[in-house]
This record gives structure tokens, C-alpha cells and sequence, in this order.
């Protein structure tokens, strides 16, 4: 059985496709997935399976939250090491560094192909930072999330990829949470 975390893009907010992790859960229990454990009220899941292609996986879970609950939600699929690789990564992490309430991990759906990442631009004189990285995009907030010009909206248009955003501490609680099952 391999380990997996999977991050479900768009649930929760709002009013706009609610899920209680409950159902969730027991979504993923239906679809044979065993040491479900859900993170947060944002979709977050970590679990065992014994499947090997991360893409059919993740069409596998959309189809069955489809099936239980009458919408699709894009769900994207990563496992313990390349999270790990992600915590390794981050240009925005220095050394010291207490406070990463300002650092963000964007999840791209699929690669954004070299066309689409050199017509990226940016509003000149905006304080927030980006990094591309191995399939995400690393964020600097320094004004916060909320104040942050650099959108997932934006970077989606920019790069016609999907992207799911998780903050720092959610990336770092998902990676303790896969090595520990």
C-alpha cells in the first residue's frame, strides 16, 4: 500500500460545495482506501491505497465525490516524498525564519507547459514573490493572503492549469501526517 495526501480544490468556501469531512471519509473508505484521516474542513486527505498512477487515482476520487455528492471537484494527488521535496524547496524559507504565516504552496492540477510559464507576467511594484517549482508555485505574502495580488485566480488565467493554494503549516501538518501512517 502506498501512502497518498489529497487536496481537494474549492470545497468549503463560502457556501459553495460543502463537505463535512465525515462524508468525506466515508467516501474515501467506499472507494477501498484504507487509514483515511482528513485535515482541517478544506479537503485535505491523507491515505493508504494500494493503486500506483497518482492520475487515475485522482480521476477515481473526483468520480466517486461526483457520484456521492452531485458535483465535481478537482482533486489533486501528492505523495509523502514529493512533499517532502516541496518542504525542501521552498526559496522563500530562510534559515531562522519563525513567522511563515506569509508563505503559501499553489498545487498545479497538471505541468504548466514553458509556453505558458514565459507569458506569465506581473503587475509591476506588487510586493508579493513566486518561485516555480517541481509541479506547484511557491508564494511570499509579505502583506498576508488577504492583501496578496498575486492570485490563484491570476496564476490559473496565466498558466490555464487548475491550482489548489494551502498554506505553509498545512503543506508541513500533511507531510507529518503521511510519514506517520
Amino acid at each position: 500500500m502506498s501512502v497518498y495526501v489529497s487536496l481537494l480544490r474549492g470545497i468549503n468556501v463560502g457556501a459553495q460545495k460543502m463537505i463535512r469531512m465525515e462524508a468525506l471519509r466515508g467516501i474515501y473508505q467506499g472507494l477501498g482506501f484504507a487509514q483515511v484521516i482528513t485535515y482541517l474542513q478544506s479537503g485535505n486527505v491523507v491515505f493508504e491505497s494500494p493503486a500506483t498512477d497518482p492520475s487515475r487515482l485522482a480521476k477515481r476520487i473526483e468520480g466517486g465525490i461526483e457520484q456521492a455528492l452531485g458535483y465535481s471537484v478537482p482533486v489533486f494527488i501528492r505523495q509523502p516524498k514529493q512533499l517532502e521535496q516541496i518542504l525542501a524547496n521552498n526559496p522563500f524559507l530562510v534559515e531562522g525564519m519563525k513567522d511563515t504565516k506569509m508563505l503559501h504552496v499553489s498545487f498545479l492540477y497538471r505541468p504548466a507547459g514553458d509556453t505558458a510559464w514565459s507569458k506569465l507576467v506581473f503587475p509591476e511594484g506588487i510586493p508579493d514573490k513566486f518561485a516555480r517549482g517541481d509541479s506547484v508555485i511557491y508564494l511570499y505574502y509579505p502583506n498576508g493572503y488577504a492583501k496578496a495580488r498575486i492570485s490563484n485566480a491570476f496564476l490559473e488565467k496565466a498558466l490555464g492549469v487548475p491550482l489548489t493554494n494551502r498554506n505553509w503549516n498545512t503543506v508541513n501538518a500533511l507531510y507529518r501526517m503521511a510519514i506517520e501512517i
